[in-house]
């Protein structure tokens, strides 16, 4: 089983981990406001609670840096969240093990395994655009956990505050335009990490057409998620799995 908090939502769905695909039609409801760790709590475990006759262990998302299952920074939820030990507050409320990964590391985990950057083994960034822009990165097929690259400072701001998805809603932008603030942010990591791949993943991934032939002048291929926006649940599950051997 895998769930994906996300800044606006929280979804999940039980997943075959021999495909990739969810086992079932994922579940969601909605981020509660403000999003403090026992209200989150209530809404991963009406998510689980969704899927009757499912047990064992949890994989969880979180969009923020994770050690240990305890959350170290909390840049798009409620800020009461660092330092807590979530895998074990999310394992109390549903009585279950829990095992805890940041989002984008979920997602990327799940796409170097089943979607675009299968039998990649060069360096490889996987991003998702959403509330904020999560990222992971992966050398000889190998996970740099936490890397957190939405927060690198882009023309005086920070990376999110000018290329999430969000921004782009709130801002009323343009695919085009907002594809054009994407493409300096591909530009600053392309100089920082030199990767043969960029796979664009989040909700946006779902509208590729729309945006990504206007990304021009990266050297690196630049790729749509093959899992979309199920990556996350996917490899939360991988991860849940992984941590039950």
């Amino acid at each position: 089983m895998g769930v994906d908090i996300g800044g606006s939502g929280i979804k999940g769905a039980p997943a075959d981990l021999d495909t990739g695909t969810l086992a079932a039609e994922r579940h969601k409801v909605l981020t509660p406001h403000p999003s403090a760790p026992d209200a989150v709590a209530d809404g991963v475990a009406a998510v689980v609670g969704h899927f009757a006759g499912q047990d064992g262990p949890v994989g969880v998302t979180f969009p923020g840096v994770v050690t240990g299952g305890v959350v170290r920074t909390a840049a798009n939820v409620d800020k009461s969240w660092v330092d807590v030990d979530a895998a074990a507050l999310l394992g109390d409320r549903l009585g279950r093990p829990v095992h805890l990964v940041n989002d984008a590391d979920a997602a990327g985990i799940a796409e170097m395994t089943f979607g675009a950057g299968r039998g990649r083994t060069g360096t490889v960034l996987v991003l998702t655009f959403g509330t904020g822009i999560g990222s992971a990165v992966f050398t000889g097929g190998r996970l740099v956990p936490n890397t957190e690259l939405g927060h690198l400072e882009l023309h005086g701001h920070e990376a999110e505050k000018r290329a999430s998805a969000k921004e782009r809603e709130d801002k009323d932008m343009s695919w085009k335009h907002w594809a054009h603030r994407v493409q300096h942010y591909l530009a600053h990591l392309e100089m920082l990490f030199t990767p043969e791949l960029f796979v664009i993943g989040g909700g946006v991934s779902r509208k590729a057409d729309k945006f990504l032939d206007d990304i021009t002048g990266i050297r690196a291929d630049v790729v749509p998620a093959e899992l979309q926006n199920n990556a996350g649940i996917v490899g939360a599950a991988m991860a849940a799995a992984a941590s039950a051997r």
